[in-house]
């Protein structure tokens, strides 16, 4: 965490809102009580018909009450449509989030996985890997990818990337900040078993964190780092 946090801003790309909270939750807690200024970009909103004007508004002020539980500095809605990122050109997705990259000026990223199952999540990590080339002036100097139970974990085991963590964040001050924000997503919260449960979720940490022998941790596969 001594990198993130003296680094300058954090940004989290999320394709659809609660995946940052899964991925990131209680690294955004610690790095936020650190001082960092962290903020999260949300790529897309439900549109109709698949979703409705009520259901959004929903997600919104769910978004909002995790976020301010986190601490987060700022959230961004960029407004492209969810489940159909690939129904825009990946230039518009390229322009609107580098647009973003280029206002925050964040030092370091935090992208979904490549190897996620739904589409999004491979159109957002591919979209912020373009907001981050390094021949710009100026750049992130570190991008992590984080997992998020229900699409990393059920990904084709050899047919894609698959999620194979080497940086470890220890999260056991901020593991019940993280189980309360996605509390707050009352309407994306499942009973267990299913991933998107807090017991899943806790579950997931607490294996994390057993691998570095801490109580919870997240975990991220580093894609770039500039010292």
């Amino acid at each position: 965490m001594t990198h993130l946090a003296s680094s300058g801003p954090v940004l989290v790309i999320a394709p659809h809102p609660d995946d940052e909270v899964l991925g990131v939750g209680g690294t955004m807690a610690r790095l936020s009580d650190e001082g960092v200024a962290v903020h999260v970009a949300v790529l897309t909103t439900g549109r109709p018909p698949r979703f409705d004007a009520r259901q959004v508004g929903t997600v919104r002020a769910e978004a909002k009450d995790a976020h301010q539980t986190l601490g987060v500095t700022q959230t961004h809605w960029l407004d492209l449509p969810a489940a159909a990122l690939d129904t825009l050109s990946h230039a518009e997705a390229n322009d609107s989030l580098g647009a973003l990259v280029r206002q925050i000026d964040p030092q370091t990223i935090f992208l979904p996985h490549l190897g996620d199952i739904h589409l999004d999540h491979q159109l957002a990590f591919l979209s912020g890997m373009v907001a981050s080339r390094p021949h710009q002036a100026r750049f992130p100097t570190a991008i992590l990818a984080y997992e998020t139970l229900s699409e990393t974990n059920w990904n084709a085991p050899y047919l894609t990337p698959a999620f194979l963590p080497n940086v470890f964040v220890d999260i056991s001050a901020s593991i019940d900040r993280k189980l309360a924000a996605f509390g707050q997503f009352a309407s994306q919260h499942r009973a267990a078993p299913h991933e998107r449960s807090v017991e899943t979720i806790r579950a997931l940490a607490t294996l994390r964190g057993a691998t570095v022998h801490r109580p919870a941790a997240e975990a991220f596969v580093a894609i770039r780092l500039l010292a």
